[in-house]
């Protein structure tokens, strides 16, 4: 069986070798190591996308692990939403310091515990990002032999190749990865790990996050926190 939480990972490029100091020495090593040369980090989100978005997750997410971080995203987000706060997303430019995040309280819908997010679930939020990640289109033959080579190098293992390699073959399942998302919180980490795996700069793009979020049924309100939240997680390479 896949280990999804392994896989997600692996996906955002939160399983980095050699990084040593503090969170967020290891957080801007990481940084620089998915601009120079993605595949040191083993960030598949990147060799799916490419430079394209120019745009890496900041602060402490990488650290926290993949869904912790998409996690923790959505459950700021939620709650900002909950408490009737206006979105905000987190300026760069006038922070000293990078944002850190928080995982997620552990008696909340958000909790990273087997028994709440389980291997299905989060090898579904990995599906997320790879549907998000084909929204544009730009993943042809050619550019999903080129993924799956190094996706090869990457060294995830043959069952997790061969995930791969179905994926992008396939024709994308929204009805299944809606379907997986079984609770108002998993919806929401859904959209979240979809958002943060490409920038929308094409209509495609967008249009599809506006489907995604029509499908999981998110009130606009919400949508925008998710939004400005995971855009204050991202800084520009």
């Amino acid at each position: 069986m896949i280990d999804a939480r392994k896989l997600l990972d692996q996906f955002l490029g939160s399983q980095v070798p050699g990084m040593q100091g503090t969170v967020k020495d290891r957080a801007t090593q990481a940084i620089n190591l998915a601009r120079d040369n993605p595949m040191a980090t083993s960030a598949i989100a990147g060799v799916l996308l490419g430079t394209k978005t120019g745009r890496q997750v900041a602060g402490n997410a990488l650290a926290l692990g993949g869904l912790a971080a998409i996690a923790g995203l959505g459950y700021q987000a939620y709650k900002n939403y909950r408490d009737g706060n206006q979105p905000q997303p987190t300026s760069q430019s006038t922070q000293q310091a990078e944002p850190q995040f928080l995982p997620p309280p552990s008696d909340s819908g958000f909790s990273t515990a087997p028994a709440v997010a389980s291997n299905d679930f989060t090898l579904s939020l990995v599906r997320a990002m790879i549907a998000a990640a084909r929204a544009d289109g730009h993943i042809d033959d050619v550019e999903r032999q080129r993924i799956l080579g190094k996706v090869q190098e990457a060294g995830v293992g043959s069952e997790a190749e061969a995930f791969f390699q179905r994926e992008l073959a396939n024709p994308v399942d929204l009805d299944a990865i809606v379907a997986s998302a079984k609770t108002e919180e998993q919806r929401v980490q859904v959209y979240t790990a979809s958002r943060l795996a490409i920038e929308p700069d094409s209509r495609a793009e967008r249009g599809y996050l506006d489907l995604l979020a029509g499908r999981l049924g998110l009130a606009d309100a919400l949508v925008d926190h998710i939004e400005a939240t995971v855009a204050g997680a991202k800084v520009q390479l």
